[in-house]
């Protein structure tokens, strides 16, 4: 018998004796059966979902509800007795379900998540405590902060997990209360590397309004209307916020928080002028930080009226080869057109920019070479004194250039007395596309700026199949069927001199 054959057979005789439980619920030792073979460590998958089809049923049927009275308690019958044992049995093994949450197979993980949170579902909708002449509605609060602690691990990287529970994100109970538990579940002191990641991870999934339509895990159809309240997630945020930014970063989860700070809090956040010195320090960390961090500087200058006159210097010295080979180039190239829109910026610093990304396109890959030649181009319609760049034929060449690559400050560069040989160069490009990209230092320019956004995320496959789709109808094929091992087409004439067989 194969693995896969032996685990389904285990499998369904699982299921079978959960039927038989579920149908003499006297009968514990059934269900202890089943919990001492997951205490074995064998069968963990079929003896979670077993379980899990026990008290999904025990939730559903209301067989562990017990109706509880004001300053009178519960009933003392022999039924109440049987579903309070049935609830403490239901406790110990929520808590043994969860556990598995932080199982290192990741099938186990998320079988482990996938039954905590079935149940916490069927809970909400069918609480095991009524509380009579209650009016407010049931969400398990510690189940569901007893879940949050095992996805934000300090011993494991949990991004399947935290994958996995965006599928109940979609739910605005759910993403209320994980915002409402998150100030109590966030470190005070210095945590390791990967709570970070994993609590960054989190933050990135969560919104701070209601979906567009409302779906609710825990909440009954004719249950009252939750109200989620955003004043109280913008007040956790800015709770949380704090604590965040005095943890100690790897340049890993340092890129992390920027990327949530850009995406999901910096909008949100009470006094976002506080992030100045942070982000300031960012720039000078390099790479993807820099970069990110540059992009929250130009918020800051945009909406908050930051000034912080080196930034051009700054975004100059971005622009390195390295730059072509990170998945945060489009991001570059944004955030560099948008510093370089005014038309009343120096000529001396927009022709250094564009001096310095013609050196780079001799470098760079055919789909950033385009980028760049179109790049060059808007600079150029926004400043045309920049034209005689395209035709200072004062016989400079590469070896007599006078440009400095090397000058961190682009003012000092000597842009303005070089030229754009560079392109002319690329004129003669392999690949036909970025010839025909640079061709435009050689033709009058456009009445209209070129619309990069439309190419920052092309790729080298794009190009190649671009070129193939306008060079298919030019190839020609001809096949005919070879009568003996060896042929020729009809006509050729060594059939006049040879005869192949």
């Amino acid at each position: 018998m194969s693995q896969n054959d032996k685990s389904g057979k285990i499998s369904k005789i699982l299921r079978q004796k959960a039927q038989e439980f579920l149908n003499s619920l006297d009968n514990t030792s059934i269900l202890m059966e089943i919990l001492k073979h997951l205490e074995s460590g064998s069968d963990t998958a079929s003896c979670l979902l077993a379980i899990d089809m026990i008290f999904s049923n025990m939730l559903r049927d209301g067989r562990m509800c017990v109706e509880i009275f004001a300053l009178k308690g519960s009933e003392k019958t022999a039924e109440t007795a049987r579903a309070k044992m049935l609830q403490n049995i239901y406790e110990q093994c929520f808590k043994g379900i969860v556990e598995y949450i932080n199982n290192d197979n990741v099938k186990i993980a998320m079988q482990g998540l996938s039954s905590a949170m079935n149940l916490l579902g069927l809970e909400g909708k069918n609480p095991t405590n009524i509380y009579m002449n209650e009016t407010e509605n049931y969400f398990p609060l510690n189940k569901f902060k007893m879940i949050l602690m095992k996805l934000l691990s300090d011993k494991r990287n949990n991004s399947v997990l935290i994958n996995k529970q965006t599928e109940y994100l979609l739910f605005d109970d759910i993403m209320f209360y994980t915002w409402k538990l998150l100030p109590s579940l966030t470190a005070k002191s210095n945590p390791n590397e990967f709570y970070i990641m994993n609590y960054l991870l989190l933050l990135e999934k969560l919104q701070i309004s209601p979906h567009s339509h409302t779906k609710y895990l825990c909440y009954n159809d004719n249950s009252v209307q939750m109200t989620f309240d955003e004043v109280l997630i913008k007040k956790n945020l800015n709770r949380i916020w704090p604590c965040i930014m005095v943890w100690d970063h790897s340049i890993e989860t340092h890129r992390q928080l920027l990327v949530v700070l850009l995406e999901k809090v910096l909008l949100h956040l009470d006094r976002p002028l506080l992030l100045t010195d942070f982000l300031m320090d960012s720039l000078d960390v390099g790479g993807p930080v820099s970069l990110l961090a540059l992009q929250g500087i130009f918020t800051m200058i945009q909406v908050h009226n930051l000034d912080y006159p080196n930034i051009f210097s700054k975004l100059y010295s971005m622009f390195e080869p390295e730059i072509f080979h990170t998945k945060y180039k489009a991001r570059l190239f944004y955030l560099a057109d948008l510093f370089l829109s005014s038309t009343h910026l120096p000529e001396m610093l927009v022709a250094a920019f564009a001096k310095r990304l013609a050196r780079l396109a001799l470098l760079a890959p055919s789909e950033d070479i385009i980028i760049i030649c179109q790049f060059i181009g808007n600079l150029i319609l926004r400043h045309q004194g920049l034209k005689y760049l395209l035709h200072n034929t004062n016989g400079i060449t590469a070896s007599t250039d006078p440009y400095i690559m090397e000058e961190s400050d682009p003012n000092k560069s000597n842009a303005t007395r070089s030229s754009l040989w560079e392109l002319r160069s690329l004129q003669s490009h392999v690949q036909p596309s970025v010839a025909n990209a640079a061709k435009f230092i050689s033709s009058p320019l456009p009445s209209v700026e070129w619309d990069i956004g439309k190419i920052l995320e092309n790729s080298g496959d794009d190009i190649f199949d671009k070129e193939i789709k306008k060079l298919s109808k030019l190839i020609v094929l001809h096949f005919e069927r070879p009568t003996n091992g060896m042929s020729l087409s009809r006509g050729e004439k060594l059939h006049s001199f040879w005869e192949f067989t």
